[in-house]
């Protein structure tokens, strides 16, 4: 089974089941997540997770791309990615536990023909808190699994969230498959790396306040994620997910440049396809190598390919290694729509790195020489000169034993320590998932400034990169090429204002998308949305499609303050405001 065919055998087994395929969203989250990228296919969701109501309704499901750097350290080992499809089917307040592992199970022993006897499960052991999830286990029983392959573990392995400090959480219950060709023992145990996990249904139960307590949650919700990288390497008859059909031309074209075998060199060739293939679908979403968030993410990952690119010794640009991404992934138009820009991109920023790293590894070997430790101030000269992520530094000095002084590199270069520290665990301290009323206002906020900047600056092509919001402010990112002036933003603000002050009501209307479009409304218009979208109106003044969730009436919003404006890479400005 390809890759397309299990795509497609997924999404129609949960047609069967009542559901509707969503939207495969863009890594760069739309609707002011509290993520740098769209991290599980769960977050586009949030919103209806909390609540709101989902226009193609209550049973949904899609494969989504994403993209996670948290746990980049693994990746060279046969299961971890950067970036990666993750399989998803949910339940927004309508089924359970019962329903959801079985539909998982049904899928995997009767429509992929996976063997029972080789699948095993783990459930929420139970604490002061919430009881052991019983229903769960009886329905693994029920289901054929032995009392020996199911793990009764620990809030550490099988609760999930919440995904801030407050909000949705509960238990949930992992599947496993014995990858191994030796015999599957009689017990399962989860700490065997032959036990590889498929998927995850979460079941949230519980909204978790501001004080730590556990509330029940009037709307109980399913989240599945699996594998699908992994699910195919099964599929296919392999333990090693890079010989799949999602690797497996990207391996080859680097086994042809190095004119080395992947059997002696499995760690680095694993790297740099998993990195240039996570730095091309980043690049294909609008964003470009740079020195803040999602730029810094794609920078790193492109510099830390070319450095094991070198010890391949690989000569051609990291570009030509990119070029088998787009055949392997030919269903996803916007990588062909904009290859041309992407293998700039990939180009122009190793050239940029090699022209200071022959020279950056040199002074590398200057700072190392004879020492055990390498100071916050060397750290620093290696980034801003020689343009050394901390983290290849810390890297380089771990294969010669060195350490890294990282606690003076936290206390002497905070806001590098911050960028280091975001881009890693790829999180915003804050953002729509509190769902408070001050976050529902400067969500709101964001689209009458969105409008007023089309309408100040006199350009309708204007329209939002990024944005989050947190309940003292917004940021909110747009396509522009150069500074605003004084005046201009002056006028921006008064406009916003005037509309707060005209206290306009705020409808919400769910139409077909052809038809939001049609009416002017505002956002990204993609063939994936199968049927409704949300479309929000301010009045005639602006209109666009939107997860929510939104103030009632602009007089909610008191007054709207430009706080700065800069750049937040080419082409992109970046404005934070407030309401006061």
């Amino acid at each position: 089974m390809n890759r397309k065919q299990l795509i497609k055998k997924y999404i129609e087994f949960f047609k069967s089941k009542d559901h509707k395929e969503i939207q495969n969203a863009s890594l760069i989250p739309e609707n002011d997540p509290t993520v740098l990228f769209t991290t599980a296919g769960m977050h586009p969701l949030v919103p209806f997770l909390l609540g709101e109501k989902h226009p193609q309704g209550k049973r949904l499901v899609n494969i989504q791309r994403c993209i996670r750097t948290v746990d980049i350290g693994e990746v060279g080992d046969i299961k971890h990615h950067t970036f990666f499809e993750q399989m998803g089917n949910w339940s927004i307040g309508d089924y359970g536990k019962t329903d959801a592992i079985k539909y998982t199970f049904e899928f995997l022993t009767a429509s992929l023909k996976i063997p029972l006897n080789k699948l095993a499960a783990s459930i929420f052991e139970g604490n002061s808190t919430s009881p052991k999830d019983k229903e769960s286990y009886s329905i693994l029983l029920e289901l054929g699994l032995p009392e020996e392959r199911i793990a009764i573990l620990d809030k550490n392995e099988n609760w999930w969230g919440p995904a801030g400090k407050t909000g949705p959480c509960g238990p949930d219950s992992e599947i496993f498959y014995w990858i191994s060709e030796k015999p599957v023992p009689k017990t399962f145990d989860y700490k065997n790396e032959n036990w590889m996990e498929l998927g995850n249904n979460v079941f949230m139960e519980y909204n978790k306040d501001s004080k730590g307590n556990l509330l029940p949650l009037k709307q109980k919700n399913v989240d599945y994620g699996g594998g699908f990288e992994r699910m195919l390497a099964i599929l296919e008859g392999h333990n090693d997910n890079y010989m799949t059909e999602a690797f497996k031309q990207i391996i080859q074209k680097i086994e042809q440049l190095s004119n080395k075998k992947y059997e002696d060199y499995k760690k680095e060739m694993r790297i740099i396809a998993d990195h240039i293939k996570a730095a091309t679908f980043i690049i294909a979403d609008g964003i470009i190598p740079g020195n803040s968030e999602q730029g810094y993410v794609v920078r790193r990952l492109i510099r830390r390919a070319i450095k094991f690119k070198k010890e391949l010794e690989i000569k051609e640009s990291i570009s030509k290694i990119a070029k088998p991404i787009f055949k392997i992934y030919n269903d996803y138009k916007h990588l062909e729509k904009n290859k041309k820009q992407i293998l700039k991109e990939l180009k122009q920023e190793e050239d940029k790195f090699e022209k200071t790293l022959e020279k950056g590894l040199k002074i590398f070997e200057k700072i190392t020489k004879n020492k055990k430790e390498i100071s916050c101030k060397d750290a620093f000269l290696l980034y801003q000169s020689y343009g050394f992520p901390i983290e290849m530094t810390i890297e380089l000095a771990k294969e010669q034993k060195i350490k890294v002084d990282e606690t003076g590199f936290k206390k002497e270069c905070k806001s590098h320590e911050e960028l280091s520290r975001t881009a890693s665990a790829g999180k915003f301290k804050s953002g729509l998932a509190d769902n408070s009323e001050q976050t529902k206002k400067l969500h709101t906020a964001c689209h009458m400034l969105n409008e007023a900047l089309r309408v100040i600056l006199k350009n309708p092509d204007i329209h939002q990169k990024g944005s989050n919001i947190t309940p003292e402010r917004l940021r909110f990112d747009f396509n522009f090429d150069r500074k605003l002036t004084d005046e201009e933003k002056q006028k921006i603000e008064d406009l916003v204002n005037k509309k707060i002050q005209e206290k306009i009501p705020i409808e919400m209307e769910e139409m077909p998308l052809d038809k939001a479009q049609k009416s002017g409304a505002q956002g990204i218009f993609d063939d994936k949305y199968k049927e409704k979208v949300k479309v929000y109106s301010i009045g005639n003044f602006s209109k666009e499609i939107c997860a929510g969730p939104h103030a009632k009436n602009t007089s909610e919003l008191e007054t709207f303050k430009i706080k700065k404006e800069e750049s937040s890479s080419a082409g992109v400005r970046r404005i934070k405001a407030i309401l006061k």
